[in-house]
């Protein structure tokens, strides 16, 4: 039996109108936006600014035998995990009603608040569990797993990571930096850990952050009446219900961007004069900053320019090319499908037949493509192959909400935060030795310069960047972030270990004298070209737009890993890991000033002489 924990009684009648209405300008818009009934939301008040916890006054925690069933088909995987209350545990418990008069939804009591045990974030669970008094402990006990003793034990600490993801919660932040809006995970306390989840529900659940405490908290009412023994079964999470996928959704938005006017014509856009000064107008302070060609003039009148360079997405292609044809712009319509992760994967198996290109490690997007996953998944599991993935938002950088695993629930769960994809993580990457650390992993980013679509023009810049982990690599300490993750320019207090490109070549192939790196970089350019010919292989929406008047540049994050040829030699594959939009150029610019130089006469001129570009395809 839960037992409740009411803290102070306090009148209710004598409460303020604006107390109440206080706590519904506060609240009043999460609380609608999550279902709570309006009936509720007085009592909801004087429960929260009283700590009043009655859950135990009508329901009442079963512990029942659970009978193993035979495994369904892979398509009905996810239901039955939903449906298991405790899966993998011996023990099963049910919630019940337990009040003599069992329970009216029409009652505005009839809305209680469960507390969280522990509320993280994903990357600081390890340090928590060690150091805060007494978590172990409990989330030992909560999940079954055997630890009695005073100091943490690791493994007990394993088996809590690995079993957290059968209880965790989670929600967002709408506001704030984009570490902010990372999520946050939560287990709700013994009781709301024992409540089982059905597509027929009983009764809503919903996290409310209560502001006057800062503290969240899980608010419970009932779907319709119940009598006593009734179960209370609050409803599956949402996003396992949902069936339309983000491709389709980004097919629509894309559309919208199609310019259907009359293209221009050659006279119109045709390459400027070349004694023409170009008018350039953009928002960026590093090319206000480095572009120093002569061709180029920065205007601040966006009416009068001949060059439109922004940061943010332009969408009104039809207007410009209506009633200005002649001007250029840093973006094509529908690029999208290179830089949203899992439209990347989508368009990338245009390439290579059912596994995809050789160049993309297996990716499914777990909005759409949770059972085939969960089905691959398992098929690896039965052949003993490596079964490390790791998991991405779909549209986020600098490893923001990445987190890699090979526990299954942990995947299943991790959707539920934010839209993801899921990739085969590199379990066999080629490293680089570091002589403070050992051997490392390293990823290279390239600038790669896309001219036009028809005909598919695409330049490579001949320097590129590269970054690395801080700690030897092994296939171990998941949570780690130096020694599986290489971007370190955003963390304070973490080393940043930087090599020049033209000293990392040297050094690269003393370290592999059987690889020069004139034959890697033939093979990165060849997965290039592969992914923008399969980019523009479909018209729009369905592939990049071939909008004469469009420039861009990409930067394409890859790492090398080691394969094997069917004759049995050993390889270095290039692996695409992600492709942005308009990226930061700013060590571009300190160490080759003649960066954006380069790219304007590339891109606006089609002039490339004495420029430090290779032309890719």
């Amino acid at each position: 039996m839960a037992e409740g924990r009411p803290k102070g009684g306090g009148n209710m009648e004598g409460e303020s109108r604006e107390e109440r209405q206080a706590f519904v300008a506060l609240h009043g818009a999460a609380l609608g936006a999550s279902g709570v009934p309006a009936l509720y939301w007085e009592r909801l008040r004087h429960k929260l600014e009283n700590e009043v916890f009655d859950a135990g006054e009508f329901f009442g925690i079963m512990q029942v035998e659970e009978v193993e069933e035979e495994e369904g088909d892979n398509e009905e995987i996810e239901g039955e995990l939903k449906k298991k209350p405790n899966p993998g545990n011996e023990l099963c418990y049910k919630v019940i009603v337990t009040n003599e008069n069992g329970l009216q939804a029409a009652n505005p009591n009839s809305i209680f608040l469960i507390d969280h045990a522990w509320t993280y974030r994903v990357e600081h669970a390890r340090q928590q569990l060690l150091h805060v008094p007494g978590l172990l402990h409990r989330m030992a006990n909560l999940m079954g797993i055997d630890f009695h003793g005073e100091v943490a034990d690791e493994g007990a600490i394993e088996q809590v990571l690995q079993e957290m993801w059968k209880y965790n919660q989670t929600y967002q932040l709408s506001q704030g930096t984009a570490e902010e809006k990372v999520p946050v995970w939560y287990i709700m306390d013994e009781f709301g850990s024992r409540i089982q989840h059905s597509d027929e529900p009983t009764f809503a659940t919903a996290p409310l952050f209560y502001i006057p405490q800062q503290i969240a908290y899980t608010v419970l009412w009932p779907l319709r009446d119940l009598e006593t023994g009734g179960p209370l079964l609050p409803e599956a999470a949402p996003m396992a219900k949902e069936q339309a996928g983000h491709l389709a959704l980004q097919m629509q938005w894309a559309e919208k961007q199609v310019p259907t006017a009359k293209e221009p014509s050659p006279d119109e856009q045709g390459e400027p004069a070349p004694s023409l000064v170009v008018q350039v107008y953009t928002d960026l302070p590093q090319i206000l900053n480095n572009l120093k060609h002569p061709r180029f003039e920065f205007t601040e009148d966006e009416g009068e320019a001949d060059i439109l360079y922004n940061f943010s997405h332009f969408k009104d292609y039809r207007k410009l090319s209506e009633e200005r044809p002649h001007v250029m712009l840093n973006q094509f319509p529908c690029e999208n499908l290179l830089t949203v992760k899992d439209c990347l994967a989508s368009i990338s198996r245009r390439v290579g037949g059912t596994e995809g290109p050789k160049w993309l490690p297996r990716t499914f997007n777990l909005h759409t493509e949770l059972p085939q996953f969960i089905s691959y998944f398992q098929q690896r599991e039965r052949r003993g192959e490596d079964n490390h993935w790791i998991c991405k938002p779909w549209n986020l950088a600098r490893s923001l909400d990445t987190h890699i695993t090979n526990n299954l629930h942990n995947i299943i769960r991790h959707r539920e935060s934010s839209p993801k994809v899921v990739s085969k993580y590199i379990e066999s990457p080629v490293l680089f030795h570091r002589e403070d650390v050992g051997m490392v992993k390293f990823d290279i980013r390239y600038v790669v310069l896309l001219r036009s679509v028809k005909p598919l023009k695409l330049y490579a810049y001949d320097v590129f960047w590269l970054r690395f982990s801080n700690r030897a690599f092994s296939l171990d300490d998941l949570d780690d972030y130096e020694k599986h993750f290489t971007v370190m320019n955003y963390a304070s207090g973490v080393t940043l270990k930087q090599v020049h490109y033209d000293e990392f070549i040297p050094l690269f192939e003393k370290q592999y004298p059987e690889y020069s790196w004139k034959t890697v970089q033939a093979e990165i350019f060849k997965a290039f070209a592969e992914l923008f010919q399969a980019a523009s292989a479909k018209p729009a929406p369905f592939g990049i737009c071939d909008y004469p008047s469009s420039r861009a540049v990409y930067a394409i994050d890859l790492m090398l890993k080691w394969d094997t040829t069917r004759d049995g030699k050993r390889t270095m594959q290039p692996q695409v890991l992600e492709v942005n939009f308009n990226p930061d150029c700013d060590r571009a610019c300190k160490y080759h000033p003649t960066f954006f130089n380069d790219v304007f006469s590339t891109l606006f001129l089609d002039e490339t002489d004495n420029c430090h570009v290779t032309y890719v395809v």
